[in-house]
């Protein structure tokens, strides 16, 4: 492979077999052949019952990630984005990063020439920790910089570039609290309403580093239409990194009641049920949308409507060992809230319809999981026992009926 004037060699046993891609999530087959999670996901769901590579009828159509593989992919594409930053530094720069003395200057200069002082002010921060530490400590530039957040009238260009400077220099910031303010919030629900990419997902970045305390997320929460933006950046069709920004931003803020009860009322769930049945998403998309879905199920609301949808908890069955463990632990809490905590039956009868549930519950006890995972995994293996001998005791009873006498 060829990356300008940089050749980079690929490892053969990298490839999917089926895409002939870099894998990005290698999972294995139980013939032993390892493909990207996403092409061997296509391939079964199409209705085959072999595995592509050997032809072999599969006895089982269960993935398993091969965490050994995944983690010597990353160290290879580690360092292949390492030697091309290197040799992109090493290449001619047109950009010219401004001074210290010459940023004071611009910052004076707010007024009369605003995009182009930004512009370069941007610049200045993304050079080095050392600059970001310097703006933020810099008499006045906060304060100029909040000014323009409070202006939600400013031209979106000028309101992106503040956005971009904040979200650079967001760790350095001792007093976030003007970033509360109505006015600076309704700025930040305009970048995600009608900026770029990159400046919503910027937007999310500072509105989860403000998010700090119960306060700060209920004036996030409630601010008109904020919240309902963030839900609505979690449609599939969005940007992965916009989905993944907003799940973590969704996450910080969710832990007051009231916040949860309005993000069921704009049907959080049903767009995480998308996402978690999506077979491309990522394994972090995976993980977020889980860990949000398990702080709503703690709240009434959420189960009930947890409970009364049997796709939503087949597809967490369905990610338990399959994905990551991480992955594994939030969808083994949710399956224990709604069904061992609260007891929703509903919940529970669906849980026990899944295939291969028992199966992974007692290969959970056995793995080196965290304890509360094995004991809510233990719990949860007795609904299949109780059903089970439910449905032995119904047996009997019918064919007693049945006998002569």
């Amino acid at each position: 492979m060829r990356k300008d004037d940089l050749y980079i060699t690929i490892p053969s046993f990298f490839r999917c077999p089926i895409s002939l891609d870099v894998m990005t999530s290698p999972v294995s087959l139980c013939t032993g052949v390892t493909y990207d999670r996403a092409s061997i996901q296509r391939w079964l769901d199409s209705g085959n019952n072999t595995c592509p590579a050997t032809m072999q009828v599969l006895q089982s159509k269960e993935i398993v990630p091969n965490r050994n593989l995944q983690r010597l992919i990353q160290m290879w594409s580690d360092s292949v984005a390492r030697r091309q930053v290197d040799a992109e530094s090493a290449a001619p720069s047109s950009v010219v990063v401004p001074s210290q003395d010459q940023v004071k200057l611009l910052v004076k200069q707010l007024d009369k020439n605003c995009s182009s002082s930004l512009a370069k002010i941007v610049c200045f921060a993304g050079e080095s920790e050392e600059n970001r530490e310097f703006l933020a400590r810099m008499d006045g530039f906060l304060n100029a910089v909040f000014d323009f957040m409070r202006n939600a009238e400013s031209d979106s260009k000028l309101i992106e570039q503040v956005v971009s400077i904040l979200d650079l220099i967001q760790s350095k910031i001792q007093d976030k609290k003007p970033l509360l303010e109505s006015n600076c919030l309704s700025t930040i629900l305009l970048v995600l309403q009608r900026g770029t990419s990159d400046s919503q997902i910027q937007s999310l970045r500072l509105l989860e580093s403000i998010a700090i305390d119960g306060e700060s997320k209920l004036k996030i929460a409630e601010n008109e239409g904020l919240l309902l933006e963030l839900v609505n950046s979690l449609s599939k069709e969005k940007d992965e990194r916009l989905i993944e920004a907003s799940l973590s931003c969704l996450s910080a803020i969710t832990k007051p009641k009231r916040v949860k009860t309005k993000l069921i009322q704009y049907r959080t769930i049903p767009e995480l049920k998308n996402l978690l049945s999506e077979p491309n998403m990522s394994v972090s998309i995976i993980e977020k949308s889980l860990k949000l879905l398990e702080t709503l199920s703690f709240c009434k609301e959420g189960r009930v409507e947890i409970r009364h949808d049997s796709k939503l908890l087949q597809a967490i069955v369905q990610k338990v060992l399959k994905v990551s463990s991480k992955a594994t632990e939030h969808a083994v809490t949710v399956l224990w809230s709604v069904c061992c905590l609260f007891r929703e039956e509903k919940a529970q009868e669906a849980v026990v319809g899944c295939s291969n549930g028992m199966t992974k519950f007692l290969l959970l006890m056995q793995s080196d999981c965290s304890s509360a995972t094995r004991q809510m995994s233990a719990d949860l293996l007795k609904l299949f026992r109780v059903n089970s001998n439910s449905c032995l005791s119904s047996y009997d009873t019918k064919t007693t009926h049945i006998m002569p006498c």
